[in-house]
């Protein structure tokens, strides 16, 4: 199943290199990772890891939600740790619901961005990178979330307002950029 999933994620990386050409490179270093021999599923793999995160929208598609991040202290995306599981898409489903507590979310089959990102170290654990693979989940009916004890915070915000706002981090602007772009 391993090698499956693996072939999964290879052909969603060549889909999405043809999409955006301009991330060939972020693309070959996620491919790079995706061909390492150690585990790059898990998070102990301090060299690097593959993690998962979505852009949760809501049913109108004009705003997504966002949480403040406990350790980073940051406005960011929902996601996490993939903790073993080879399906990058099951693993960022299970974190946005797991960190928002909403049900009934749809996720898309296809990458929606990817982003390399370096991990401070925090209580013992080393500095690292997250190779961090982005998904949109659609919100479901209800959209009251519950703040998990990842977050300071979570917030609807609209897309449009986070594309243009001075001080939102670059990988979430650029990921409201390509949203609008759609």
């Amino acid at each position: 199943m391993a090698e499956f999933d693996d072939l999964v994620l290879a052909s969603a990386l060549a889909e999405y290199a043809a999409r955006w050409p301009e991330e060939g490179t972020t693309v070959d270093v996620f491919k790079e990772l995706l061909g390492d021999a150690a585990n790059p599923f898990v998070r102990d793999r301090l060299a690097g890891h593959f993690t998962a995160s979505c852009w949760l929208v809501d049913r109108s598609g004009a705003r997504t939600l966002l949480t403040h991040h406990r350790k980073l202290g940051l406005w960011l995306q929902l996601g996490g740790h993939a903790d073993g599981e080879r399906d990058l898409r099951i693993a960022a489903l299970r974190e946005a619901e797991e960190e928002s507590g909403l049900r009934g979310l749809r996720i898309e089959p296809a990458i929606f961005d990817l982003d390399r990102h370096w991990i401070p170290e925090h209580k013992g654990v080393a500095a690292h990178w997250h190779y961090d693979v982005r998904y949109v989940v659609h919100a479901g009916e209800d959209e009251a979330y519950t703040v998990s004890d990842e977050s300071h915070d979570l917030a609807w915000r609209r897309i449009a307002e986070l594309a243009a706002e001075a001080g939102t981090d670059p990988s979430v602007q650029r990921m409201a950029r390509k949203w609008m772009a759609r």
